[in-house]
């Protein structure tokens, strides 16, 4: 046991002298396998950050919070096409009523605009002019449902809502925009071509880093939203859409699959659905969104993973060249120390363990280097990230890998050299 362990220092010893007397061509073998590990490490450290900074998005909307609209990201993710999706039928004030009146809905939320059908208007109070936001009809529960804060003033009242008053609720962008260092419960802006009163103010809202513009908005009642845009405007293929998504919380003593079930047994009726048939609207749930971005996530893994493996396989090729070339070049000494015992398996293991060691050492660089990106994107633009420690693991898999892979041809080829002929190479 003490000589093998003997032989193996002595064999690495002999491996890292090789790469010091060699830097230039060691540094260039390496090359390709630093660029894909530091494209692993670098690119997960991000997509992690940006995840765990999603999915607590998606945890603040609540576990029991429903979203129902006519088609969602859901429906896309199960291979809908978007024109079968187009005609199902409209989502409308009249199914959150019926909604509000089941026994294990505790809040039923309105909210128009936002989706395909878009309505953006320039804010303007005095001489300042705001750039187009997108206006968005709501009711009393929108910032609650949404998990927004509101820095000033209230929320839409429902008398409000009900009897169609001109009031807005300022995003966190046009009341800084209009209102930098003035109080602006109770000024009058324009939105489009009509005034409005204004009675609260958003704070930031909670949004994945690096997304801009989710604060260029303003809310009014839904039922002014109605009467100042219209719901029929919008067609798409020839027909009229209507951009409507109710947002349901349950009863706290009450699941929300218990209430789910309610809920689409209260729209199956209204949409007057058969047993057979499924369903024509999304009912989205925290779940649901987590599934639909698992999904997409791991896509994103699985392409960066392909792009760093094209990478890693190009230094694997130059790995097998140079250690080849180095084959060549050393045949007079192979062949020395075979006329002085040395075995195949340790001329073998000397140079698979060089083309290991050169490619671990380019999967150091690349960790290092690649840690040092996700590190600098998180201070100087605050994006946060993510460094977890199994992929530093993978980063040194890969490359001890490819150094096995495309080293263990050359290493045969020298393990093989005949010692008299190798004596005699010039």
């Amino acid at each position: 046991m003490a000589w093998r362990t003997g032989l193996l220092k002595e064999i690495l010893v002999m491996s890292l002298d090789t790469v010091r007397s060699n830097k230039m061509r060691s540094g260039l073998t390496v090359l390709g396998v630093v660029i894909g590990i530091t494209s692993i490490v670098g690119m997960t450290s991000i997509i992690r950050g940006f995840d765990e900074s999603l999915r607590d998005i998606f945890r603040q909307l609540g576990p029991k919070t429903m979203f129902i609209a006519k088609f969602s990201a859901v429906s896309f993710a199960a291979g809908r096409e978007f024109r079968d999706l187009i005609r199902r039928p409209n989502i409308s004030p009249r199914d959150a009523e019926l909604i509000a009146q089941l026994p294990s809905v505790e809040t039923v939320a309105v909210q128009y605009g936002g989706g395909v059908s878009v309505v953006r208007e320039r804010i303007s109070y005095g001489n300042n002019r705001t750039k187009m936001m997108v206006v968005v009809g709501a009711s009393a529960e929108f910032a609650r449902v949404n998990s927004i804060p509101i820095t000033m003033g209230r929320m839409i009242t429902e008398p409000e809502t009900r009897h169609r008053r001109r009031v807005t609720m300022l995003g966190y962008a046009p009341a800084q925009a209009l209102f930098p260092q003035t109080d602006p419960i109770g000024k009058h802006v324009r939105i489009g071509n009509n005034v409005f009163e204004v009675v609260g103010t958003f704070d930031k809202r909670p949004a994945p880093p690096g997304l801009v513009g989710v604060d260029e908005f303003v809310v009014i009642p839904h039922t002014t939203y109605e009467k100042a845009y219209g719901l029929d405007s919008f067609r798409i293929f020839g027909i009229v859409h209507r951009d409507v998504m109710i947002a349901v919380v349950p009863r706290e003593d009450v699941s929300r699959d218990e209430a789910m079930a309610d809920v689409e047994e209260v729209l199956r009726v209204r949409h007057n659905l058969r047993l057979d048939q499924e369903n024509d609207f999304d009912i989205v749930t925290q779940d649901a969104i987590m599934k639909v971005w698992d999904q997409f996530s791991r896509a994103i893994i699985l392409a960066l993973i392909v792009i760093s493996s094209i990478a890693l396989m190009v230094g694997g090729i130059g790995v097998m060249a140079i250690m080849t070339i180095s084959v060549t070049e050393r045949t007079r000494e192979i062949g020395v120390r075979k006329a002085l015992g040395a075995r195949r398996r340790e001329i073998l293991w000397q140079f698979l363990l060089e083309a290991v060691f050169l490619t671990s050492v380019g999967g150091i660089l690349g960790i290092l280097i690649g840690s040092s990106i996700g590190l600098g994107i998180n201070v100087l633009s605050g994006f946060p990230v993510s460094l977890p420690w199994w992929s530093f693991l993978i980063g040194l898999g890969f490359s001890a890998t490819v150094g096995i892979f495309f080293g263990i041809v050359p290493a045969m080829k020298a393990a093989r050299l005949d010692p008299i002929e190798a004596l005699r190479y010039e």
